[in-house]
């Protein structure tokens, strides 16, 4: 019978670690990763052994006696003396709850952080651990259902060969989110269904859930029945027996079953079938359909947990009474995607309507939130989100405040570059509020060896530095606003639409004639710059003063952004000089600019490349969303474009008028010149003569 400890558990060398006899797949996980941290730490392999025997850590379901909390997921560490010599337990309620237990004891103890994988911690070797006796017992976390969607995972599904990805991928995603306290995933988009992905998570004890557009995680329509017309009003035994078939596939597993209707593509469904042409139609239509999924699932599983994503034009129409949900499903209310809980803005339309339940909205409320973003306008994909710590902490807490504490699912993007802010969340999930300065400063120490402040100042001006473009305060430029509104410019200018404005800009610069539309970002992108390269000069400050694992980290963690922001910033003002040049026809100047331009641009690509080192080899090789590469190739084809207006047919013209030498422009024989500069060559040449010259 042991008894309470009062003496210090010192854990050096090989230490035994008693296990029951049996025990699930997510608690094997768990005893993998905390022997692999216990190895790390104290350079010695642990010992597995059974789970009477004498050991300095036992790993345990609660006993009556521990007076463990009964909420789902509960643990605790208990102190006792066995054998005369201290011992701790890490018991859980169940198996979740061991596994938070294991890698909570690596967090206090080992020092392992959550996103030890992700940020590259330095975890050096300590000749002991030593661990004062005292009982401890976890809060609940705020949020019941708390996880991640992996989203516009492009540079995950990039960076090994295998697709869809293998284990080898996976397996970091799901350690740091469970690392996080998270228990819930939907574990990529739309990938083959043979995959590992949703296996690979239930064997680690998350719960799986779903995307909006694909409910019940059933096949897509149109991937199942190719040339068939998605109409459920058509068809529905179709759509039926996709969601029969997924219910039979998952109905074993932890799952939070989805409900929605969304046509495919992830559009409203009325986009292909025009038949339902009033609120009321599509609201009949969207509770039809959730209510016949919601029987289905009723008739297979037990106690089945259900949600319903009021994403989008869905969310209009409950607002609007057009909806109705069985009283059970947790409502889902989702960000507009730059954190802010309204309306999303669609195409030029920006609505802003609260996404809150309302006061008097009853039942359980949760949130789909993003920390990044995909959109084809201003989001942060690649960067770091742009907004303070503090406004995620005011949208956050409000939303809880409003009811919608049930259920959070963060849209993680590709883990790598989103650390900090999904750090944030996790505090935010777990504690239900956080200290936006305390919780950075714990942060920058679990990092960082050393420059803790310095490195605080460059995590909270980088919101400061963030380019605002438009009159909210979430209104702040991410990394795609630099080259999908760039690339639509291109286009709009080589297809000689000049003389009308472009239509899918005006959300960023009005409906006013084109030239208009580029002087609008030229203005914004010029102050942009010069916040970038005043916050990249703190940041080189301070990273020369780091050791090289701290500088590397720092590198990777916040320069690669501030890097990329202004990258986008120069590449795209100079993008705009080159058309403004254009304009006044005075083509060899903008074809400077546009050279200038695609430099920069080409800075961005450096960036990337510069990340990829060691595990990191080839991560950001499939950037195909902000696609950095695809608007150096844009830039390129323009200033082509350019040189065709004055230097062609020969391209020989514009070095003859500008940079030949006087003494021999009149007097060449034109067939001892047949080898033309090079565009890179010309424009480096021709900007040096235009500065002398007064000319740019």
């Amino acid at each position: 019978m042991s008894q309470q400890s009062n003496e210090a558990l010192r854990l050096k060398g090989r230490v035994r670690i008693g296990v029951p006899g049996t025990y699930p797949s997510p608690v094997a996980h768990a005893i993998r990763m905390l022997a692999r941290d216990l190895e790390a730490v104290l350079g010695a392999a642990p010992e597995l052994v059974a789970e009477e025997e004498a050991a300095e850590l036992r790993i345990r379901l609660a006993a009556e006696e521990d007076r463990c909390p009964e909420h789902p997921e509960a643990f605790g560490f208990r102190s006792h003396m066995a054998g005369g010599r201290p011992r701790m337990d890490i018991v859980g309620r169940d198996e979740l709850g061991l596994v938070y237990g294991i890698l909570e004891f690596s967090r206090l103890h080992l020092g392992i952080q959550p996103f030890w994988f992700w940020a590259d911690q330095s975890i050096a070797e300590r000749p002991e651990i030593v661990i004062p006796p005292q009982d401890y017992d976890a809060p609940a976390p705020k949020v019941r259902y708390r996880g991640w969607f992996v989203n516009d995972e492009v540079c995950l599904i990039g960076w090994k060969e295998p697709y869809p990805p293998s284990r080898e991928v996976w397996e970091p995603v799901f350690e740091a989110l469970l690392r996080c306290g998270g228990n819930m995933v939907i574990p990529g988009t739309d990938l083959p269904r043979d995959g590992i992905h949703y296996k690979l998570a239930a064997e680690m004890g998350l719960w799986v859930t779903h995307h909006h557009a694909e409910p019940l995680g059933a096949e897509m329509f149109l991937r199942a029945y190719p040339g068939r017309t998605a109409s459920y009003q058509e068809a529905p035994e179709l759509f039926e027996t996709l969601w029969q078939e997924a219910i039979e596939e998952q109905k074993d597993m932890k799952v939070l079953w989805v409900l929605s209707f969304r046509g495919q593509g992830d559009k409203p469904f009325w986009i292909d079938d025009p038949a339902f042409d009033t609120s009321e139609k599509r609201g009949a239509m969207i509770s039809r359909v959730i209510r016949k999924q919601y029987d289905m699932i009723a008739s297979a599983v037990r106690n089945p947990v259900y949600c319903a994503a009021l994403y989008g034009e869905i969310a209009e129409l409950y607002k609007g009474g057009y909806v109705d949900l069985p009283e059970d499903v947790i409502k889902v209310w989702a960000d507009n995607g730059y954190g802010r809980m309204v309306s999303r803005r669609h195409g030029n339309q920006n609505f802003r309507v609260p996404a809150l339940p309302a006061a008097d909205d009853g039942g359980k409320h949760g949130l789909y939130y993003h920390v990044t973003f995909h959109d084809l306008q201003a989001s942060n994909h690649l960067t770091m989100f742009p907004g303070p710590a503090s406004f995620l902490k005011r949208e956050i807490e409000s939303a809880f405040e409003a009811g919608a504490d049930e259920y959070l699912l963060l849209n993680c993007g590709n883990i790598r570059p989103h650390v900090y802010t999904l750090d944030v969340l996790r505090e935010l999930w777990n504690a239900g509020t956080i200290d936006v300065n305390g919780h950075l400063d714990q942060f920058v120490r679990d990092y960082y060896s050393t420059h803790h402040e310095e490195l605080a100042a460059l995590y909270q001006s980088y919101a400061e530095a963030a380019l605002p473009y438009g009159p909210h305060e979430d209104d702040l430029a991410g990394d795609e606003y630099y080259h999908h509104p760039a690339r639509k410019i291109i286009g709009h200018w080589l297809q000689g639409k000049g003389d009308e404005p472009h239509p899918r800009l005006a959300w960023a610069v009005g409906d006013v004639p084109f030239e208009e539309q580029v002087k609008g970002f030229e203005a914004r992108l010029e102050q942009g710059m010069g916040r970038w390269k005043a916050w990249l000069e703190r940041c080189s400050e301070v990273l020369a003063q780091l050791g090289p694992d701290d500088r590397r980290r720092a590198a990777d963690q916040l320069m690669f952004h501030g890097a990329l922001h202004l990258s986008g910033c120069e590449g795209f003002y100079w993008l705009c000089r080159s058309y403004r040049e254009y304009r006044r026809e005075r083509y060899p100047q903008a074809f400077v600019f546009a050279s200038e331009s695609m430099w920069a641009y080409q800075k961005g690509l450096d960036v990337l490349r510069d990340a990829e080192h060691g595990k990191w080899d080839r991560f950001y090789r499939a950037d195909w969303l902000t696609n950095i590469e695809s608007t150096v190739q844009n830039v390129d084809t323009l200033r082509r474009f350019l040189r065709m207006h004055g230097d062609s047919p020969d391209f020989f013209l514009w070095y003859k008028e500008y940079l030949m030498p006087v003494t021999e422009k009149y007097i060449y024989l034109e067939n001892t010149h047949r080898n033309p500069l090079s565009d890179d060559e010309l424009a480096g040449r021709l900007k040096e003569y235009f500065q002398q010259e007064g000319m740019l």
